[in-house]
């Protein structure tokens, strides 16, 4: 690993828009190519450029009112995530199971490991295909290794939706939506008709 990174490494293949600090950047749709490509490593995740694309990144993130965000979602094609979790968005959890809020965490070059094969179905919605949702199998129990901005290895565990969140967002560095994860697509729709129809609905699917 290197001790820098230069600028046009960082950036090889893709704009080369100065991104400036708290800066708004637009958000690749379903569609776009980038979001089917499998992105790449970072090599250096203390150049100055990485820090200045996850600061983009989070302001990015709030301003759209997201849980999380990936950095091919901003024609980024580094494998960088930040996201952190609202522990009363956690709606899926199971009865009993303790939520907690998770503070804004920026992974790069994060790796998931499944602890077992406990599965969870819930309902998931992405910036990158706005105003809609559906519902995603994902495993229940996991464990990350990722590098820090300081060049810091962390491990951990994740379980329900706090793993969740981290499936659907590393999903994007391997160019996964989490449309292709659907298995019933009848379930897919915009959320606004998604709530009418729960809403007339007699009995609401805990799954």
């Amino acid at each position: 690993m290197r001790a820098s990174v230069p600028r046009s490494d960082l950036y090889d293949g893709v704009t080369r828009t100065h991104i400036p600090s708290m800066a708004i950047l637009k958000i690749a749709r379903m569609g776009h190519p980038i979001l089917r490509m499998r992105a790449k490593e970072v090599p250096d995740p203390t150049a100055p450029e990485v820090s200045r694309l996850v600061t983009a990144m989070v302001e990015t993130m709030e301003d759209a009112d997201g849980t999380g965000l990936a950095a091919p979602q901003v024609h980024m094609p580094w494998r960088i995530v930040v996201y952190m979790v609202d522990g009363t968005r956690s709606s899926e959890e199971e009865e009993g199971d303790i939520v907690c809020d998770v503070p804004l965490t920026v992974m790069v070059n994060p790796v998931i490991e499944f602890l077992d094969e406990e599965t969870s179905l819930g309902f998931e919605a992405c910036l990158s295909v706005p105003g809609m949702a559906g519902p995603v199998r994902r495993y229940e129990n996991i464990r990350v290794t990722y590098q820090t901005m300081e060049n810091q290895e962390i491990v951990f565990e994740a379980r329900g939706f706090h793993a969740r969140v981290i499936q659907h967002e590393c999903d994007h560095l391997d160019g996964v939506l989490y449309t292709s994860r659907i298995e019933d697509m009848s379930q897919f729709g915009f959320v606004e008709e998604l709530g009418k129809a729960q809403a007339g609905s007699p009995e609401e699917d805990d799954g």
